[in-house]
């Protein structure tokens, strides 16, 4: 094993950082290593990270590995127990190129993880592609000023911080130099982005200098909306711009207030079931994703079938469930707690909810001709992300056209490429490639 590993655990920021330190890595000239970049939003996203390393010790005893990410940040003392681990960077500087060439040249010490909330800025970090992946991620704010009584990531990241726009441009626009259609924003808290920069920069206003600078970007995705945050520039790109995907996923975490107010969020049923309707007014063909916490201390059957009838009031599409996790260190660890059981029931029920909604939407989309972002082979995405298998392989980043003609038992549309020459002439440059 000569070129490092990373195995990345978590959200998109997450994968983002992995390409950077891939990057790095490779300047500073690191070899032999694997680095483990964790999760900590839950309890069982620590644990899958701690059984991962006991594995890749076990296959690789010659190869140093290395854990970063915000579990590392967040403890690092519980991986300095480890005998696996050889070193443990924090999340700042994990991004630092410094820091691997101090690992390179043998000068780096075994934990090396400082104070995140110390942390004022978040650097530009540019970086030529995502290896096979058909869509980038881009960075364009870190950390968060909210505390949600149930949230441990402040703690992993820090305070909110923006990078600045002009960096933000130059890195979509070099993506797309390097072949990439489709480019997601992403971040911790993606709708606070400009209030820590000079002016009165937005997320709206920032989305609206991307597509008005990068004119060859096909599609800008953004990763996660905070509705509260939502602002008038990125209302009105929602509503007139065809090359701002129609899909946000909303974060809204519960659909009762009494537990709302608990978790210490922002908003409440009424604002989020208004806010969707009012995002479907303007753009008929949008579809929300969210995630929802199931079994939150104190949440009563009631409760719960609040949040049950939630999704269906919102009119959401894609759900990721979460069974609450008590994280150590958060008030929402020393609220009374549910039985175990009944959590995972609430779960079972939320995800047997989400993949109604899934199903009912995808069958709504036979017979539409949509425009396909090829992931893999004859695997890609619609505008809306719903996954379809096409009829016929094509080049991974590709944008072709399908027609929807039904839908799998594995939740796909099934998709008949609609071969105009454009089309054609892909496929045979693609064929000619292999």
């Amino acid at each position: 094993m000569s070129k490092p590993e990373i195995i990345t655990f978590g959200c998109r920021l997450n994968s983002f950082e992995s390409e950077v330190m891939r990057t790095k890595m490779s300047e500073a000239g690191v070899e032999k290593a694997i680095v483990v970049n964790t999760c900590a939003v839950t309890n069982e996203a620590v644990r899958q990270s701690r059984q991962s390393i006991r594995k890749l010790r076990c296959d690789n005893p010659d190869v140093r590995i290395i854990v970063t990410g915000c579990a590392a940040q967040i403890n690092p003392g519980q991986y300095e127990k480890m005998d696996e681990v050889d070193f443990i960077i924090g999340n700042d500087d994990k991004m630092n190129a410094l820091t691997w060439q101090g690992l390179r040249a043998g000068e780096l010490t075994r934990v090396k993880v400082n104070d995140i909330f110390a942390v004022e800025e978040t650097a530009r970090h540019m970086i030529k592609g995502f290896g096979g992946r058909a869509r980038a991620y881009v960075q364009i704010q870190n950390g968060c000023d909210h505390r949600c009584t149930f949230c441990i990531i402040p703690y992993g990241r820090g305070n909110s911080r923006s990078v600045p726009a002009g960096d933000i441009v130059e890195q979509i626009r070099c993506l797309c130099g390097e072949g990439f259609n489709e480019v997601v924003l992403t971040g911790v808290d993606i709708t606070a982005y400009g209030a820590d920069l000079p002016g009165s920069l937005t997320l709206g206003k920032l989305s609206a200098k991307i597509l008005a600078l990068v004119p060859e970007l096909a599609r800008l995705r953004i990763s996660s909306i905070d509705a509260v945050e939502c602002d008038d520039a990125l209302l009105e790109l929602i509503t007139h711009e065809p090359r701002l995907m129609p899909h946000l996923h909303v974060s809204l975490q519960a659909g009762d207030d009494m537990i709302l107010k608990r978790m210490k969020r922002r908003h409440n049923t009424s604002k989020a079931v208004e806010f969707c309707a009012m995002i479907r007014e303007r753009r008929p063909d949008m579809v929300f994703g969210a995630d929802i916490i199931a079994g939150f201390p104190t949440e009563s059957d009631e409760m719960f079938e609040n949040s049950l009838r939630h999704v269906d009031d919102c009119g959401l599409t894609y759900l990721h469930v979460f069974p609450f996790s008590a994280r150590e260190g958060t008030p929402a660890a020393r609220m009374p707690q549910l039985n175990g059981v009944v959590v995972k029931q609430r779960a079972a029920r939320l995800r047997e909810k989400g993949a109604q909604r899934l199903d009912q939407y995808l069958k709504s989309q036979q017979g539409q001709t949509v425009q396909v972002l090829v992931e893999r082979g004859l695997i890609g995405r619609t505008p809306q992300f719903a996954e379809i298998r096409l009829d016929q392989p094509a080049r991974s980043g590709a944008m072709i056209k399908a027609l929807v003609t039904g839908v799998s038992d594995d939740h796909m549309l099934l998709g008949q490429s609609v071969m105009d020459e454009s089309a054609r002439e892909e496929i045979v440059l693609w064929e000619r490639a292999l």
